[in-house]
């Protein structure tokens, strides 16, 4: 059974509910899943003013040593101006040590994002996850093309083959629709599925 750890953040819970979809997707493939989100860095002032969500439903990951006891791990974040979020960012950079050991080495990594509009950076945010998973020596799964619900203009969607998306709005009034959990859902068992084959 692959071991499965989904890490994301969140400011308004969007990303939230996309990292319970691609949980679910990877359960579906008999994995054994955690989701955790990284810490809140901004000051308390800020998070207050802006309004973030605080009622989280998902723990706080302890530490960056946690990542090297999944075989695959699936990084959710929000779009900062095209790029992941500070707050993932200073996650990550905590990492050297497990970069220097080798430590996430032939681990499968994926990624999904959040903007506010269809050209808010999505694709940019996705790859600048997949750059650090790459460093890290990880195999990536993106959102592939068996997922047709990506495709067409019938309605406004999120979908990427590099990854799951959601559009939140300006305002972020807007919550993942039925066909972005589904492309969550679907990114999520894809990996738990490759993880299986390297690791099963």
């Amino acid at each position: 059974m692959a071991k499965v750890l989904v890490l994301y953040y969140s400011s308004y819970g969007h990303l939230s509910q996309m990292a319970d979809a691609v949980a679910d997707g990877a359960r579906s493939a008999g994995a054994e899943v955690d989701i955790l989100r990284v810490p809140e860095t901004a000051p308390a002032e800020v998070v207050k003013t802006a309004g973030f969500k605080s009622d989280h439903t998902h723990a706080v990951i302890e530490s960056v040593e946690q990542l090297a006891d999944y075989d695959a791990i699936i990084v959710g974040s929000p779009t900062r101006f095209g790029r992941v979020s500070s707050q993932l960012a200073s996650f990550l950079d905590q990492a050297g040590g497990l970069w220097f050991r080798g430590a996430l080495n032939g681990k499968v990594g994926a990624a999904f994002t959040s903007t506010a509009s269809q050209h808010g950076g999505q694709e940019t945010t996705l790859f600048s996850i997949i750059t650090n998973l790459l460093h890290f020596g990880m195999t990536v799964v993106g959102l592939d093309y068996g997922f047709q619900g990506q495709m067409g203009l019938d309605e406004i969607k999120g979908g990427s083959p590099y990854g799951a998306t959601t559009l939140a709005d300006g305002d972020g009034s807007r919550q993942p629709s039925g066909v972005e959990l589904d492309g969550a859902r679907y990114q999520g068992k894809r990996v738990a599925e490759t993880a299986a084959k390297l690791f099963g």
